[in-house]
């Protein structure tokens, strides 16, 4: 189980460059975009559409796998500080597998809604052209199946490593 927790740290780490680079480049078409509109009374065409279909979609969902990975999502301890710790950790298995039946219910409802979007070629009117934005509803659902991933071969590990001696 170390090993395939090991490996999957390669896409990990993949996935969230990706979604970091698209953080930079998303900073720099908005520099762009405004100065071109403060400087030169000319800002891109389709800025907005752009920035929200693409780079927001790849910022936000890019890195999920990463953040389960580091358990950095948002924990309230409030009732659970003074618990045992066998009982902290029997609850975070718990809490690892509700949000895999979460995340995979949401995985299988956007890669449905990817599929669709595809055969479909979703464009979005931006100014005076189109933008394919279909490419990004994949990114939902692979970033998705990753963290699902992810989390079943963490729970595994929980677990058998719990009933060692």
């Amino acid at each position: 189980m170390a090993r395939l927790l090991k490996w999957i740290e390669i896409p990990i780490h993949i996935m969230l460059w990706l979604g970091l680079l698209a953080g930079f480049l998303m900073m720099m078409h908005v520099t762009i975009d405004v100065a071109g509109r403060t400087v030169f009374n000319r800002p891109l065409d389709g800025s907005t559409e752009f920035v929200s279909a693409i780079y927001m979609v790849a910022v936000a969902y890019l890195p999920w796998a990463w953040i389960a990975r580091n358990d950095s999502h948002i924990k309230v301890e409030l009732f659970t500080s003074n618990a045992p710790p066998r009982f902290n950790y029997w609850l975070d298995v718990v809490v690892k597998v509700v949000t895999l039946a979460y995340v995979g219910v949401f995985v299988w409802r956007s890669a449905v809604r990817a599929i669709q979007q595809t055969n479909l070629g979703e464009v979005w009117l931006a100014g005076t052209m189109y933008i394919s934005v279909w490419p990004s509803r994949w990114v939902l659902p692979i970033s998705g199946a990753l963290m699902c991933l992810y989390l079943v071969l963490r729970i595994v590990s929980d677990v058998t490593d719990a009933k060692r001696p």
